[in-house]
């Protein structure tokens, strides 16, 4: 089983920066892929970018040059550039895991408010 906790959510400007944290615990090995996604009020729950366990990247476009996404051992970050009001929205870090068998765990979510 894994667990995943975010952090680093807040109250930011437009034009600002957050790092987004997200930190795995429990069967950390079986991890594969990583990802971010966001959920604005009112709209479905979108992607953000996917980070792969040997590191390649994906980017959905409107964040694309803005956001960037690493991972660490037990940790991913989504560093957060030129935040915009539209950007507002709970973040969500999944964890791919095969453990045998495919299963996504999310966690539970950190708010980003970008103000305009």
């Amino acid at each position: 089983q894994v667990q995943l906790v975010e952090s680093g959510g807040g109250l930011v400007q437009a034009g600002g920066s957050l790092r987004l944290s997200c930190a795995a615990s429990g069967n950390i090995f079986s991890i594969r892929t990583m990802g971010w996604y966001r959920q604005a009020p009112g709209k479905q729950r979108e992607l953000v970018a996917t980070i792969s366990s040997g590191g390649t990247t994906n980017y959905a476009d409107s964040v694309k040059g803005r956001f960037t996404s690493s991972r660490d051992n037990a940790m991913a970050y989504l560093q957060m550039n030129s935040l915009k009001p539209e950007d507002t929205a709970v973040y969500y870090c999944k964890a791919v895991t095969w453990s045998p068998g495919l299963l996504e765990v999310w966690g539970q979510g950190t708010l980003v408010t970008v103000s305009s």
